[in-house]
């Protein structure tokens, strides 16, 4: 099958504006991989410092030194960068894994150590409160602190477990800032079904209504995300885990096996087996055309509008520029395959059982949607990740999905539930901004309604509470940007939001801050930018201003003349609003970050 041409139009394009950044990405790439190994060519008291603690029989190993200070052939030696705590679900799983990778690079005649761990925040934990407002920077800590894991400098290889919303995005830019290393991503899997999600947002909207108390709300929450692994929505952490298959990063079909199942220590197993191979350097893998196959997986699937901003971070950690008209320029072309929640009923495990990513990858490389001469991790390439694996005995089996298990879950590109993808660019004299399209109901699709505006999302539910939304209204939550107090999540805006939505009325959200990847069916023009706090024009917006979201031809417009809108004054934050939003649950650390922090569009990037 050929390759569509807006693929190739778009391939092309990014290709041709990164041409100076990605060479001299890739020149570095060279330097570092043209050196002498770690242990050869390091000191001896830095060889000495690095394996001190390591088992004699390994340590002879990884320094190539014999017991009787001979020279032995010197074994591969693996770099572990892990996420573990047992604060995420999705990550408790995570503790055993260095046991189990050192005893496989053993039996293979290499070696491991944990190079570093990194910090890894729950949002679900944290939606609402302070704490939110380090969640977007953290994903650049945790790049730096995988940066600093491995710059010990010793490793031929690495492996990074993680698994959620930053992390991901957070080791693979880190990880890229070693490209020289070839590097598998490692995940821990969902968590088994509990509460359906659509049966959750229900008992959420009964309390914001009052309906139900704080005991039945905290029991459908705990039924809900009830034991280890990801949530089942797909959400930001399970797009990464779709992501990563489609570059071609994780052990095939490794995404959305159970932790518990006995094939995931197989697989865990099977990714030292994969590292130790060398497949090419995680630089070389993650080229333009790896970075357009994750765009188009991401469009695909309709998942988390978080990714237009990480995956713009990710693509220029390589050398790589991408922006939001390259999205949309795709979502154009790429048919929507999947309907999981939010975009439909059906959780993570059901997509798994429906044909899961191999299928998808299938269906998308048959239809010339994704490019298949790339290099991943795995020697067969990018089609070996169209298969699902299985443990038969004692190995690893993959096979091909077939035809789709469940069609009201998984289509094939010849039936899809959509032709175009799941996200949409809106852009018009209110900015440029992106909404999940393919959650909202077709009915929701354009809502023109006059405007009310808040400086927080507190103030939003207050007036909710209040009764003051009871009609058509385009909610404007501004000052929730990079620079006005680290973009966080609104996901708590959705419950009262959807409640006005359920009544009859037209209800928009419009905000520079960033709705989580489980944003729902409530039309959200989301990481507008430029944002307020950079002299956006949300600073303009006043209450009454009639505003028009249109989701089919992809504008955002305040409905008033050029000239008065031209002449209107920006509005700014208040001083005690700025002090408050830098002071308490840490915050006073990230103001370098507030300060330095790109467009949503740009990345959020805080290190360029």
């Amino acid at each position: 099958m050929s390759l569509h041409p807006t693929l190739l139009a778009v391939t092309q394009r990014i290709a041709q504006r990164s041409q100076d950044t990605r060479s001299a990405y890739l020149a570095q790439l060279d330097a570092y991989a043209s050196r002498t190994p770690g242990a050869q060519r390091l000191g001896c008291a830095n060889v000495a410092h690095a394996f001190a603690a390591m088992p004699e029989t390994d340590k002879h190993k990884a320094t190539g030194l014999g017991a009787i200070q001979v020279v032995a052939p010197r074994a591969p030696h693996i770099g572990i960068v892990n996420a573990y705590n047992d604060m995420l679900s999705a990550h408790a799983p995570l503790q055993h894994y260095p046991d189990i990778i050192k005893d496989e690079a053993r039996k293979l005649g290499a070696t491991a150590q944990v190079a570093g761990g990194v910090p890894a925040m729950c949002d679900g934990v944290t939606q609402g409160t302070p704490g939110m407002e380090l969640s977007l920077f953290s994903r650049d800590v945790i790049a730096m602190a995988t940066a600093v894991s491995l710059s010990h400098d010793v490793f031929d290889v690495a492996l990074m477990l993680g698994v959620c919303d930053k992390i991901v995005p957070g080791l693979l830019i880190g990880a890229l800032q070693f490209g020289h290393l070839p590097t598998v991503f490692v995940p821990a899997g969902p968590m088994s079904s509990g509460l359906s999600n659509s049966e959750k947002a229900k008992v959420r909207e009964k309390a914001a209504l009052g309906q139900v108390g704080r005991e039945e709300l905290l029991a459908a929450e705990s039924a809900a995300y009830h034991g280890e692994g990801t949530c089942t929505f797909y959400g930001t952490a399970n797009s990464n885990q779709m992501l990563l298959e489609a570059m071609g990063l994780h052990v095939p079909g490794t995404a959305f096996i159970h932790p518990g199942e006995g094939a995931r220590a197989e697989l865990t197993r099977e990714a030292v087996r994969t590292v130790l191979k060398k497949p090419a350097p995680i630089g070389k893998v993650v080229d333009e055309r790896c970075i357009v196959n994750a765009m188009v997986a991401l469009l695909a699937t309709g998942g988390s509008t978080n990714h237009l901003i990480h995956w713009v971070a990710v693509a220029r950690a390589a050398g790589i520029v991408i922006d939001w008209d390259d999205f949309s320029a795709l979502s154009e072309v790429v048919p929507l395959l999947t309907r999981v929640y939010p975009n439909g009923s059906a959780d993570v495990n059901q997509f798994q059982a429906a044909g899961g990513p191999g299928y998808v990858i299938r269906e998308l490389l048959d239809a010339g949607l994704m490019h298949e001469d790339v290099l991943t991790v795995r020697a067969g390439g990018i089609r070996e990740f169209t298969r699902m694996p299985s443990l038969q005995g004692a190995q690893l089996v993959w096979e091909d999905p077939g035809a789709s298990k469940d069609e009201s879950v998984v289509r094939p590109a010849s039936n899809p539930f959509s032709t175009t993808g799941g996200l949409k660019l809106l852009q018009g004299n209110l900015g440029r901004s992106v909404i999940k399209i393919s959650a909202v109901p077709e009915a929701s699709h354009i809502i023109e309604a006059p405007a009310r505006v808040f400086d927080s999302q507190d103030a939003l539910h207050d007036a909710f509470k209040a009764g003051e939304l009871e009609r058509d209204v385009v909610c404007v939550v501004r000052w929730q940007g990079p620079q006005a107090n680290g973009m966080p999540e609104l996901h708590k805006l959705t419950p009262p939001l959807a409640v006005l939505q359920g009544k009859g009325f037209k209800v928009a959200l419009v905000t520079d801050g960033r709705m989580s990847g489980a944003s729902g069916k409530v039309p959200a023009a989301i990481h507008v930018s430029p944002e307020a706090a950079a002299g956006g024009p949300l600073a303009k917006v006043q209450d009454g201003d009639l505003i028009r979201l249109d989701g089919v031809a992809g504008t955002l417009q305040v409905l008033v003349s050029d000239a008065e809108w031209s002449a209107r004054p920006l509005a700014s934050m208040s001083a005690q609003q700025r002090a408050a939003n830098g002071a308490g649950m840490g915050r006073e650390l990230f103001a370098n970050m507030r300060r330095n922090a790109l467009k949503a569009e740009e990345g959020a990037c805080t290190w360029l």
